[in-house]
């Protein structure tokens, strides 16, 4: 019975499908004014983000160095990923490590100090928005990092561990594989507070208050309640932009590991996906496995992205 009932369905919506393009093509008739006007964005996004994706992933089922026609390869790329590549395996786990930590630490700490902040004087908030938006304002934030972690005895922590006689000699922070991850997390948590923090106090500054008074009526006694119950309910698109942003700014970082390890790494221990995919589509130019990477590092932050959805459909339940 339920096998014909799933075949009377799919005999259902085929025969409704005609009607349904005639509906769907009279909407568009309809509001063709404005389909007109975003036609060019969604023209240079299909161009520029949704064709490119595509041929990525069809250029990783081959084998392309950018000179010679493409030859298919099948599977083959994949296989060498996950089989034969040991620098990819440590890639890819140097990349989950450094996601599982700076993607929720982040993101919590985003929007706890936007709530903190949000409760401030305007003048105070501004002030303080801008002292901890400005690490991702600057561009020579690598400098001060370097300086400080220097493997020498002029390196500033260094410097200060021997006067106090706490080492005898430097450490070699930024060669030595025990304290390359360790570092490039502490300075992309430092570096986090982008685009979701300004994100999320633009979304709290912009609530309507008199939910809080209705609130105090259903029962609403304390500001974790409201917190709960309000704030994150009302600021579900915020929440998820910023888990977008932090996913993907936790996956994709590459711009850290190779200004303060160098690149390559000392024992590939500061290598994450990113890197290894400069490496071979930037340096080695072989595009078929470095789209392969690509795929693999896309599906990664997709799946991470459902996840999250999921699980802030839950807030305030």
């Amino acid at each position: 019975m339920p096998v014909l009932e799933r075949r009377t369905k799919g005999a259902d919506a085929v025969r409704l499908l005609p009607v349904r393009l005639r509906t769907v093509w009279k909407e568009v008739v309809r509001n063709r004014s404005i389909y007109l006007m975003l036609a060019p964005y969604f023209l240079i996004f299909f161009t520029f983000t949704v064709l490119p994706v595509v041929l990525s992933l069809l250029v990783s089922f081959t084998n392309f160095n950018m000179l010679q026609w493409p030859e298919g390869v099948g599977w083959s790329n994949y296989a060498r990923l996950f089989v034969r590549d040991d620098v990819f395996l440590i890639a890819l786990k140097n990349t989950l490590l450094f996601a599982a930590i700076t993607g929720p630490i982040s993101y919590i700490a985003c929007f706890v100090l936007a709530w903190i902040i949000n409760e401030l004087s305007p003048k105070i908030r501004a002030i303080a928005t801008l002292v901890f938006y400005a690490p991702a304002l600057s561009g020579n934030a690598f400098i001060v990092w370097t300086l400080l972690f220097s493997s020498d005895s002029y390196g500033y922590i260094n410097a200060f561990l021997i006067k106090w006689r706490i080492i005898l000699e430097p450490i070699l922070w930024l060669k030595d594989p025990k304290y390359i991850m360790t570092i490039i997390i502490i300075v992309q948590l430092w570096l986090s507070l982008g685009t979701s923090f300004l994100a999320f106090i633009a979304g709290l500054q912009t609530m309507d208050k008199t939910l809080f008074e209705a609130g105090a009526i259903d029962g609403i006694r304390n500001r974790w309640q409201e917190l709960w119950y309000i704030t994150l309910p009302s600021m579900r698109p915020m929440l998820l932009f910023g888990a977008v942003i932090q996913i993907t700014s936790s996956f994709a970082v590459a711009e850290v590991a190779t200004q303060l390890a160098g690149f390559p790494s000392v024992q590939y221990a500061g290598h994450t996906i990113v890197t290894h995919l400069m490496d071979y589509g930037s340096i080695r130019y072989e595009m078929g496995y470095a789209s392969a990477i690509a795929t693999v590092l896309f599906a990664l932050m997709l799946g991470s992205n459902l996840i999250v959805r999921r699980l802030l459909s839950k807030v305030g339940d």
